[in-house]
């Protein structure tokens, strides 16, 4: 315990030192929101068990709304995420009321059709300018102090949002909550047996989920000043499940590990086009075959036999 508690101070340290030794922040402030995003879709997957195929619903409509506010209405940008997140949070209620009456294949296909209706909606609704996106999304000043117009400024806040949901996601994982979640996940029958209202309990952990996800897209619009149909797309969807699972399913920092390594690998390849996802998916074919518990998980496994 008191060798983790150290190796998060350090980890925790240089997050906080790295703006000043990289000359790219913005690449690492993506890294932090799809870590987010990541880490709200394992709470589902990994703990849960639903397999959701319409997460990108969550993280674009938020950045949408997020935008449309901080630009055409003049919303402060916190008031901007907060908006962006509860309409997150109350389109994963609605996702979440239709979709959990169904199991396995059936669920995730629902979580599709849901997520591809909003696509559609992104693409004919005039605010959100179709395939040119909403562009130019003003940062504005955090409680009229922070400049988020400055690198460190930006950089400290979206580190600041991170550790905040993260934090979040790691209690409920450590809670009641979660621990009935994980036996819904192992036998959902006997957790009915034992009195939990299995459906109720799925619905919160989908509509937290979906809050996180938005949370993550509203902070992302920020980062980039910039909300495009590539958010709603059926392949973010893909990618967030990609992450996941090449991180570790059900493992704490799985999703972090999994957003960094293909995060890092769409930068790294970006000159090569059409090839970046022939590549991704080689490397996904990979790691299946070899770190099937993922990358936190195999090394956590190999910890362990070690001790």
């Amino acid at each position: 315990m008191e060798r983790q508690r150290w190796g998060y101070a350090v980890l925790l340290a240089l997050a906080l030192a790295l703006p000043f030794f990289v000359d790219d922040a913005v690449l690492w402030m993506k890294v932090m929101c799809f870590a987010l995003f990541a880490s709200a879709f394992n709470l589902l997957l990994g703990y849960a068990g639903l397999l959701s195929f319409g997460h990108a619903a969550f993280l674009g409509s938020a950045g949408y709304v997020t935008g449309h506010l901080i630009k055409e209405m003049g919303f402060p940008p916190e008031l901007g995420i907060l908006a962006g997140t509860g309409f997150a949070a109350l389109l994963g209620f609605a996702f979440g009321a239709l979709a959990i009456r169904r199991q396995g294949i059936y669920f995730a296909m629902i979580t599709l059709a849901l997520s591809q209706l909003i696509f559609f909606a992104a693409v004919q609704l005039p605010f959100t300018h179709g395939e040119d996106g909403l562009q130019g999304i003003p940062r504005g000043k955090l409680f009229g102090v922070v400049d988020l117009n400055s690198p460190y400024g930006m950089y400290y806040t979206v580190l600041g949002i991170f550790l905040l949901g993260f934090l979040l996601i790691y209690r409920t994982i450590h809670s009641p909550f979660g621990q009935v979640l994980r036996a819904i996940k192992e036998n959902e029958p006997r957790a009915i047996s034992l009195g939990y209202d299995v459906n109720r309990y799925k619905l919160l952990a989908f509509v937290l989920s979906a809050a996180l996800s938005g949370l993550a897209g509203s902070t992302k619009a920020l980062v980039f000043q910039l909300e495009s149909l590539t958010d709603v797309q059926w392949h973010m969807s893909g990618e967030v499940v990609l992450m996941t699972l090449l991180g570790g399913m059900g493992t704490v920092f799985g999703p972090l590990a999994g957003s960094f390594v293909v995060v890092m690998i769409e930068d790294y390849f970006a000159g090569l086009g059409e090839w970046v996802p022939v590549i991704m998916g080689c490397i996904f074919v990979f790691c299946v075959l070899v770190f099937r518990r993922g990358i936190v998980g195999e090394v956590a496994a190999l910890w362990k036999k070690r001790a």
